[in-house]
């Protein structure tokens, strides 16, 4: 009994001391405080897009709408077309004026620019006693206007014969005295027809030269309206490659009558862009071909050289059929050197005399006839897009002169 008594006490003690020791680490815990989590991010999760089927879900601050709310399209109503967009016309071809009877029509520019010479020979003609000294002053006035010495003297030995004969001089029978010389001196049996025929399969191949300051491009612009004007189509070769704004020059000729322009790059090969010229017209069937060439050039070949070159390479299609100088009539004998020098390397059929308006040195065209044996064939009278006319002696002398 003692024994059972002893054992009871041990297990009662051993409990009591289990329970201090669990309230003791219970106490300590409570009186250490733990830091507290740190707050977590919610997770938002987006909502599902709705698959193919499905009814989208209608956000939460707007109602639902029965199909019967809902505002469609009228299908009846037509589609809103779109704004049209404007689209800019090719600008009007110009037509240029007719060539026939041009020089006559604008004889009255002409004259103005050229009474002095006419003016000044009748009145010295008229005058009762015609002595040496009057001759001398018929030969200066003359030679003011660049007749040349040689033509000079010989419509003065011509004009001293015919008014010995004629003794009594009225102011119309001197008048029409010096109308038949000039005219006589101009050489109206020349050909002064500008050769654009070509031949059965080729067009017509027109050169123009000259120096850079003449009007050259400028002529070869108006030379393409006079040609459209009389009905042909024309191709523009722009082998003056050396010359700044020359090929746009050229070109916005062409476009005013609608002639097409082959040009290359500045500086490029002239002849090249020449023979490309004629090929191009031969592909299209074209009338006539002009070729602008250079005036002066900035590489070491010589201007001649390269207009040498030029001619031999657009003659592998066939013969040019005309090569036309230009030359400023206001240059006088500065001209006829230039005529001389072009005349030695290409062989110029024809003369192209511009800014004939404003000046009085009309004699020009016989001089210029003389020294290089070929007909003045246009002549320039202004900066206007339809001056260049066919020179006719008759109507250029009779300008000179007066009625």
């Amino acid at each position: 009994m003692e024994l059972v008594e002893i054992v009871i006490l041990a297990v009662v003690i051993a409990l009591a001391a289990v329970g201090l020791v669990g309230g003791l680490v219970v106490g300590s815990r409570k009186k250490r405080k733990l830091p507290p989590p740190p707050p977590s991010t919610p997770t938002i999760t987006p909502p599902a897009e709705p698959q193919v089927g499905e009814e989208a879900e209608t956000p939460r601050d707007e109602a639902r709408r029965t199909i019967d709310e809902v505002d469609l399209p009228d299908a009846t109503a037509p589609a809103e077309e779109a704004p049209a967009v404007e689209v800019p016309a090719p600008p009007a071809l110009e037509v240029p004026e007719p060539t026939e009877g041009r020089l006559v029509r604008l004889r009255a520019r002409l004259a103005r620019s050229q009474n002095s010479l006419g003016k000044g020979l009748l009145t010295l003609l008229s005058r009762d006693n015609l002595d040496e000294d009057t001759w001398e002053e018929i030969e200066d006035t003359l030679l003011t206007a660049d007749v040349g010495v040689a033509p000079t003297q010989e419509l003065v030995e011509r004009l001293r014969e015919r008014v010995r004969v004629l003794g009594t001089r009225t102011p119309e029978d001197l008048r029409a005295l010096l109308r038949e010389e000039l005219i006589t001196l101009l050489g109206p049996e020349l050909d002064r027809e500008v050769r654009t025929e070509g031949g059965a399969e080729t067009p017509g191949v027109v050169m123009v030269v000259g120096v850079n300051g003449t009007g050259k491009t400028t002529t070869t612009g108006k030379l393409a309206r006079v040609l459209v004007a009389d009905g042909r189509s024309v191709v523009l070769g722009a082998a003056d490659t050396f010359r700044a704004a020359a090929a746009d020059q050229l070109q916005t000729w062409g476009e005013r009558v609608g002639a097409r322009t082959v040009r290359g790059p500045e500086g490029g090969d002239p002849a090249s862009i020449a023979y490309d010229a004629v090929k191009e017209g031969i592909a299209e069937g074209a009338d006539v071909v002009l070729i602008d060439t250079a005036g002066r050039l900035h590489t070491k070949t010589g201007l001649m050289d390269e207009l040498g070159k030029v001619k031999r390479v657009v003659e592998k299609h066939g013969p040019l059929d005309e090569i036309l100088l230009v030359l400023d009539a206001t240059t006088g004998q500065n001209g006829l050197v230039q005529a001389r020098v072009f005349a030695e390397v290409v062989d110029i059929t024809g003369i192209v005399l511009t800014k004939l308006d404003g000046t009085a040195k009309g004699g020009i065209v016989i001089a210029v006839q003389r020294e290089l044996g070929v007909p003045v064939k246009l002549i320039g009278l202004g900066e206007g897009a339809d001056d260049l006319a066919p020179f006719e002696p008759g109507a250029f002398v009779d300008a000179l002169i007066g009625d």
